[in-house]
């Protein structure tokens, strides 16, 4: 049996969690101990070891009547015991409350709202079975890259919304340019020389700074989505060479005296097109897209959240 000072404070500790979350918390008779409603959504809680007590909660169908308005309860059940199983319930064991008890501090804290995931454990883990056997199937595609270093669930958790994640691979142009070559006017020698790495996302446009040496070639993992890029590469060269060369352009002011007259003369200096070189190839960067109630995007190389979309089509908050 869970005691009743250490079932009180789990209630305690679970109010916290839900009001985060944007529940309205209530406390209810025994034997459960709190009913949360959201948006629709109803929720009964229980904190118990009982076995008995928690196969009648697993059993037992609730329902909550709103303003005339019957809301079938989803159920959620804490438990210490960790071979405890339930069909019916969202079952959360000391690791999810260990997680969503931090959480819940940090969001309010941030004053931003928690996401949990309330999908009932039977059907999570029928849904986690099914990704982690569809990823670990070999996808036979070979593609440079750049290596996957955050997981879907620290993917989830940067986000901060429950939902699906997919991992997606976005078509880059990555480029190595060099520019040499000087102009001279007057006593003034303007140099052009540049060299530097950058990339352009094919999809939506958008610069990054990327290091190439980085990029691996290997098979990446099967359920990945590998999408198409929609500019160029010959389009990509082309604004890499224009906005290097913007870049490169100064202005040359030279002061000048004609017995008691002083004026200045100003020169645009710009780059030779054909002292210019770039070394473009397409690689890919992966992004976890995750689709809960929006959809956000987590670049699953640097772990960045991203404020901008990696695709078109994509609200990104």
């Amino acid at each position: 049996m869970m005691e009743q000072e250490m079932r009180e404070k789990a209630k305690n500790a679970m109010r916290l969690i839900l009001e985060a979350a944007r529940f309205e918390v209530e406390e209810v008779d025994e034997p459960l101990d709190l009913s949360a409603v959201r948006d629709g959504v109803c929720l009964l809680v229980l904190c118990s070891n009982d076995r008995d007590l928690i196969s009648q909660f697993d059993k037992t169908n609730y329902s909550l009547m709103i303003d005339d308005h019957e809301m079938n309860c989803k159920k959620l059940l804490f438990t210490l015991e960790k071979d405890t199983a339930t069909e019916n319930c969202i079952q959360w064991g000391i690791d999810e409350f260990v997680r969503y008890t931090g959480e819940a501090v940090l969001a309010d804290i941030l004053a931003r709202e928690l996401a949990l995931d309330l999908t009932p454990t039977k059907a999570k883990k029928a849904a986690v079975a099914a990704a982690i056997a569809e990823k670990e199937e070999p996808s036979g595609i070979t593609l440079p890259h750049f290596p996957i270093k955050l997981s879907e669930q620290a993917a989830i958790r940067t986000g901060g919304v429950q939902g699906a994640a997919k991992l997606r691979f976005i078509p880059y142009y990555l480029f190595h340019y060099q520019s040499s070559g000087e102009q001279v006017y007057k006593d003034r020698r303007i140099p052009f020389d540049a060299d530097g790495w950058g990339a352009i996302n094919a999809i939506n446009g958008i610069k990054i700074d990327l290091d190439g040496k980085l990029v691996e070639e290997s098979e990446i993992p099967g359920g990945a989505e590998v999408c198409d890029p929609h500019i160029r590469k010959d389009e990509a060269t082309e604004r890499i060479v224009t906005e290097l060369i913007d870049h490169l352009t100064q202005k040359v002011r030279i002061k000048q005296e004609k017995g008691d007259a002083i004026f200045y003369e100003e020169k645009i200096l710009k780059p030779d097109r054909k002292n210019i070189t770039i070394d473009s190839k397409q690689v890919y960067v992966p992004v976890w897209q995750i689709r809960g109630k929006k959809i956000v995007e987590v670049n699953a190389f640097t772990g960045e959240l991203l404020s901008e979309p990696m695709d078109e089509g994509v609200e990104v908050f």
